[in-house]
């Protein structure tokens, strides 16, 4: 079975995976680097500012003849209650 490597890459830079994973295919792989990515994603969030500053993660999957997928995470968190005030409220 392939040893696949789930590299981190957020504003900070990139955290290679030392040790990989063995995953019978594809669709492993891919459900893999969802579920990595979903982790991050909720950590971020948990942790970001209210600034309003768009922030991006990606999950890039690598093996031992080089890249082959990467799954990317945008947000931007927006505090609704700070901004201006429409006219009439």
């Amino acid at each position: 079975m392939p040893r696949y490597y789930f590299d981190l890459r957020d504003d900070k830079g990139i955290a290679l995976d030392e040790e990989g994973l063995e995953l019978s295919s594809p669709r492993a792989v891919q459900a893999e680097a969802a579920k990595s990515v979903a982790d991050l994603a909720r950590d971020a969030v948990l942790s970001a500012p209210l600034t309003g500053d768009r922030q991006e993660m990606a999950i890039e999957v690598r093996d031992a003849s080089g890249p082959v997928m990467q799954v990317k995470f945008n947000f931007q968190i927006e505090d609704l209650r700070s901004g201006p005030k429409s006219r009439g409220h």
